[in-house]
């Protein structure tokens, strides 16, 4: 991964504007990026969802996992291997343990799928045209340029840029979903 200080300078400034919300305002904020979320015809229909188990002041995740499998549809979490991502089905929270970078991933027993009807991705910032900025170690963008599947970015309203640089192996997001509004980005117009 090539560096980049302005996307470094501007991770680090996004994630101490995140790590400074308080969890009861990101308990509130998670929810009603849940409720927005199920606005989404594409995310609604979707019997395969990818999620994250969320990490430090990330959107919160477990209410939108739980209300899918209880609602009968699949949850798929991402497990590292090496350089690369892949997505586990989980039968319910039981079915993680702590894996790289200390973040909850599937078991080795869940079955893998990485195709899937939609994914939720965590994000540090995005621009309204869908260019997110993760931590920069670039698993998601090498995913999603393998794999054609509908993206969604959970996050704050701060954490919206107007700019954010795009590198060559970034991929767009298609959908925005904060607190306040959901964002459908060009890509997907």
């Amino acid at each position: 991964m090539e560096y980049n200080s302005e996307k470094a300078s501007l991770r680090k400034m996004l994630l101490e504007k995140r790590d400074n919300t308080s969890f009861d305002l990101m308990k509130i904020a998670s929810k009603q990026i849940q409720k927005k979320l199920k606005k989404i015809n594409i995310f609604r229909n979707a019997q395969k969802i990818g999620s994250y188990y969320p990490i430090g002041s990330e959107v919160i995740t477990q209410d939108i996992m739980q209300e899918a499998i209880s609602s009968g549809k699949q949850v798929y979490l991402p497990k590292v291997i090496g350089k690369e991502m892949e997505f586990r089905k989980i039968m319910d929270f039981s079915s993680l343990e702590i894996g790289n970078f200390d973040i909850m991933e599937p078991r080795p027993e869940c079955p893998i799928d990485n195709n899937l009807d939609v994914l939720l991705v965590p994000t540090v910032g995005i621009s309204p045209k869908g260019v997110r900025l993760g931590y920069g170690h670039g698993f998601y963008d090498r995913f999603l340029s393998k794999n054609k599947i509908v993206s969604i970015s959970l996050t704050l309203e701060k954490q919206i840029v107007k700019n954010i640089p795009k590198s060559e192996h970034d991929v767009l997001l298609d959908w925005i979903v904060t607190e306040d509004r959901i964002l459908e980005t060009s890509k997907m117009r």
